[in-house]
């Protein structure tokens, strides 16, 4: 498998489970209903993990623009192969968005709010001032960068008297160490904006939505669309700049 096509897949794995447990909650009838703000951000930490451990090997699992650009603003990737991953992600994203819509197919209809619909695909600000909403999604996509090279750094960074440990964290842990992240910042930091902190997670189901058949499905906030995508990119350059510059 090319990594172009790992990273299809694996963006598609991780939309399936993410955007697919907030339709388990928030879609009329089905029996995850109202499962709660916990069950999406564990859900979507093992969709992220899930989807690491299975295309990892090929691609490194970016899954994430934000990531291969962060990772290619400090020297860790090549700059080439950037259009190519995100052109990817994006694809991923929109494959595994349909997925969601055709499992949970009998649902949109017996759902009435649209703002529902909408957030089973993309995110939306709890309040809607888009200055705050970037500030956040800046923040916690820095986060992730800045713990995501830290992890990798304890993986590479084991002396040899450790290096068994080292082996296990970076094959076995640390897809599971990034799952863990991704559940602490979606507890912690995704109240005001459902935490993107991904341009293809938010964009990609964003066109599904506008070009997909579900019924009473309102608009796509084509208005708000720009922050999950600038905050991010910005934040995650940011997040692994300052891991370099702080040479930890």
């Amino acid at each position: 498998m090319s990594p172009y096509l790992a990273e299809c897949v694996g963006t598609a794995l991780l939309i399936l489970f993410g955007n697919g447990v907030v339709a388990n909650v928030v879609l009329a009838k089905s029996k995850g209903k109202d499962g709660g703000w916990v069950v999406i951000t564990i859900a979507w930490g093992l969709a992220v993990m899930l989807a690491v451990y299975a295309v990892g090997r090929i691609s490194g699992a970016h899954i994430n623009p934000a990531v291969t650009l962060g990772l290619a603003s400090i020297g860790a990737f090549d700059w080439a192969q950037v259009p190519g991953y995100i052109g990817s992600q994006m694809v991923g994203a929109i494959i595994g968005q349909t997925l969601v819509f055709l499992t949970y197919y009998a649902h949109w209809g017996q759902t009435d709010d649209p703002a529902g619909k909408l957030a089973c695909h993309c995110t939306a600000p709890a309040i809607r001032k888009f200055g705050p909403a970037f500030i956040t999604e800046f923040i916690g996509t820095a986060i992730l960068l800045f713990v995501i090279l830290a992890l990798g750094k304890v993986a590479l960074g084991a002396d040899s008297d450790a290096a068994a440990w080292s082996s296990a964290i970076g094959t076995w842990f640390g897809p599971m160490l990034v799952g863990l992240l991704i559940v602490a910042i979606g507890m912690s930091l995704g109240g005001p904006t459902g935490y993107a902190i991904n341009p293809a997670r938010d964009l990609g189901p964003r066109i599904a939505h506008a070009f997909l058949p579900i019924p009473g499905k309102g608009t796509s906030d084509w208005a708000y669309a720009w922050v999950p995508i600038v905050a991010p990119i910005l934040g995650g350059i940011t997040g692994a700049q300052l891991f370099v510059l702080l040479n930890l």
